[in-house]
């Protein structure tokens, strides 16, 4: 009987091991790794010219090898999502930052989050107008302060008081994002329009992330947004929300979203994806595809993640007909892709 017991306890506990243990085979940490994306959407070959392919290509790259050399000096992997999106967030070609759209009165806010998957400690922003780079606004919000999330102008005074580079709201306008803008209040029934992108002439969900693998084994992810065109005052999407556009966590991995944020939310995608990968045993690619390909479609909405996992598994995975996205795992061999057929 003696035996028996402690049988049955062996078997639960290696039941325990395989469903998500940081001690279970997982934990060894695989190479640092960077992956990043600059939004989702219907990008095809034939309404992009060869120059803004290349625009795009010569960006995401400088965005990789800006991370991953925060990584190859020993840096944290907070510190390489921050590199990052930063140089996306200077880039009117993505919808963060400086190429940020317009909301229905014609002003730009904007939101981000970060998140550190060794912590669990977390910092995100909404609705903000004055930060040059938001994802430093979220940092901020995470290691200055006891909060997670903070808006508006209480964001934009903490922002101003941590010594972050305040700029005019001047500073975000950009002429093709404002005729995007004025085509979509044209637009009655809303939808296309919002998001539109006149430079790729077809559907784009705007938005810009990374996630890194650090030689510490730490995970971090990280996101920032424009939002929707022409979206109500006061939206906030997914891209600052916990568990739906952001989510790390070193037990199972580090996920940054970009689609329909409605949608995310209300799946809470990044920490699906996470859960599936910890608990239900899945691998990184398995655990994407659950939810980008079948849950999300299934609900009616659509886009797209990046993921990794601390075994440097990496997932870039969407249901739409492209994504700027690209991952690096050795210096001067980073790989950069926009359709789906790359």
């Amino acid at each position: 009987m003696k035996n028996l017991l402690w049988l049955t306890l062996l078997l639960a506990f290696g039941s325990c091991l395989k469903n998500g243990s940081p001690s279970s085979r997982d934990s060894v940490p695989g190479p640092i790794t960077l992956v990043i994306h600059g939004g989702a959407g219907t990008m095809k070959r034939e309404n992009m010219s060869s120059e803004q392919e290349q625009a795009y290509r010569e960006k995401l790259t400088e965005a990789l090898n800006s991370g991953f050399d925060e990584l190859e000096k020993g840096g944290t992997s907070t510190n390489a999502v921050i590199a990052s999106i930063k140089i996306l967030e200077d880039s009117p070609l993505f919808n963060a930052g400086k190429g940020s759209v317009f909301n229905s009165e014609g002003t730009n806010e904007m939101d981000a989050a970060i998140m550190d998957g060794n912590t669990l400690q977390a910092g995100a922003v909404a609705g903000i107008t004055t930060v040059k780079n938001p994802i430093t606004a979220a940092y901020a919000v995470m290691a200055k302060s006891p909060h997670v999330m903070m808006i508006g102008k209480g964001a934009e005074k903490f922002a101003e008081e941590e010594g972050l580079e305040i700029v005019d709201p001047a500073y975000f306008f950009d002429s093709t994002r404002y005729k995007q803008w004025l085509k979509a209040r044209e637009d009655k029934s809303g939808q296309l329009s919002t998001f539109y992108d006149p430079v790729i002439k077809d559907l784009k969900f705007g938005t810009v992330g990374a996630v890194a693998l650090d030689r510490f084994g730490n995970i971090s992810a990280g996101t920032s947004t424009g939002g929707m065109t022409n979206k109500k005052y006061g939206r906030v999407g997914d891209a600052p929300i916990i568990g739906a556009g952001t989510y790390a966590n070193n037990a199972s991995c580090g996920v940054s979203a970009t689609g329909w944020g409605e949608f995310f939310i209300r799946l809470t995608v990044a920490h699906d994806i996470a859960t599936l990968k910890q608990y239900a045993g899945l691998t990184m690619q398995e655990a994407a595809d659950s939810v980008v390909m079948k849950k999300l479609p299934r609900l009616g909405g659509n886009g797209g993640i990046i993921a990794l996992d601390r075994q440097g598994h990496v997932s870039m995975t969407f249901c739409t007909e492209g994504m700027f996205r690209g991952w690096i795992k050795k210096k001067g061999e980073g790989k950069i892709f926009i359709y789906k057929e790359d």
